[in-house]
């Protein structure tokens, strides 16, 4: 059966209070985000002398989109419950389905608004959050989170180049110093060299590692030659940067930095790339989510109830807020490294495509 895709007065009135109660929702629960997150904060700002005016846009401008990011399929759901159960108490579907509209054709300006919020947040992930999210994280690394002035990290295996392997059983971020430091290079399934030093400690004026007490084997044609030195400056694919990174960079990065960062990690075999690719995944499954929970929304609340809207709108919050958790649950998979990160973090879609489903096919015609 073929529908009349042009947009209708009944169409516009719909997208109208769709956007128009989604982005209302949206400034009602930022300004609500923002009073709490500064009743939590104020002694760290106080504390820490954070400037009135890095408060004000280099964390709270930043914070925004992100906070939208996070909560926007809440912000979709309720949304949607919201004004459609008023449409339904208001018996105005009732009208338009009995005005010769199908439940098919009324999903149509529902589906044009979710498309317009999933470009919304899907701009939002690519081009506005990452570097807002670089403003908001220094931020909270200077003025809100405890300062930690070194990091200490174990028994760290990377590849650094095709056939060149480092290892190193700990680093210690008070002075920068790499122990029982070691670089394999293997040629097929030969090993040709393999250089070892007590630590190796990052040069900041030169930019390379300076090892300490170190030993230089190569092996050819069966015969092993041995140096050995006091120090020995040695430039690497990998710097003492590396070894800081953290965890949330990649939320800072762009699409094309993040690819770039994964390529590399890949390449190193960093455990952290599973970070980065979270972030990527995520970046697309929320604006997704927006279509799903759009119809699972009109699917719950488009039915008259006695009572009024409160029941749908209990049951729209406890669906939307149970998506967001399982949301954050499924990144417990990559973690443990259960499933790969499109897999995981697509779960959730997946599994609530099929409620919208089911509840669409029952919902009232």
């Amino acid at each position: 059966m073929k529908y009349n895709l042009k947009i209708t007065t009944i169409d516009r009135y719909i997208i109208r209070k769709f956007i128009g109660t989604f982005f209302f929702l949206l400034l009602l629960i930022i300004v609500v985000a923002i009073i709490f997150d500064i009743s939590e904060k104020i002694d760290d700002f106080v504390d820490k002398q954070a400037p009135l005016k890095a408060i004000m846009f280099n964390y709270y401008a930043n914070f925004i989109p992100y906070f939208i990011n996070m909560f926007s399929p809440l912000f979709v759901f309720i949304a949607v419950i919201f004004f459609t159960s008023k449409l339904a108490s208001n018996s105005e579907i009732i009208g338009m389905l009995a005005g010769g509209i199908s439940f098919r054709r009324l999903m149509y300006p529902y589906f044009l608004s979710a498309a317009f919020i999933a470009i919304f947040s899907l701009t939002l992930n690519l081009f506005i959050i990452p570097p807002a999210n670089k403003g908001r994280l220094d931020f909270e690394n200077r003025y809100i989170k405890k300062q930690r002035t070194a990091v200490n990290l174990r028994n760290m295996h990377y590849q650094i180049s095709p056939g060149t392997f480092l290892y190193v059983e700990s680093f210690s971020g008070w002075n920068n110093t790499a122990y029982k430091f070691t670089i394999e290079n293997i040629n097929g399934n030969d090993l040709t060299s393999k250089l070892s030093a007590s630590y190796a400690q990052w040069d900041s004026i030169k930019n390379c590692w300076k090892l300490k007490n170190y030993f230089l084997r190569k092996y050819k044609n069966n015969t092993e030659t041995i140096t050995t030195g006091k120090t020995l400056d040695t430039t690497l694919a990998i710097t003492v940067a590396d070894f800081h990174r953290r965890k949330n960079i990649s939320e800072s990065m762009n699409y094309k930095e993040l690819n770039n960062l994964i390529k590399i990690q890949k390449a190193r075999g960093d455990h952290m790339v599973k970070y980065a690719l979270i972030e990527k995944n995520t970046r697309f499954a929320i604006p997704f989510s927006a279509f799903i929970l759009t119809l699972m929304g009109v699917a719950l609340s488009s039915k008259k109830r006695r009572g009024g809207i409160g029941m749908n709108l209990g049951i729209g919050i406890a669906l939307s807020f149970s998506y967001i958790l399982f949301l954050r649950f499924s990144q417990m998979f990559v973690y443990t490294d259960t499933l790969p990160a499109w897999i995981a973090l697509w779960i959730p879609n997946v599994l609530y495509a099929i409620v919208a489903g089911f509840l669409y096919r029952i919902a009232p015609k």
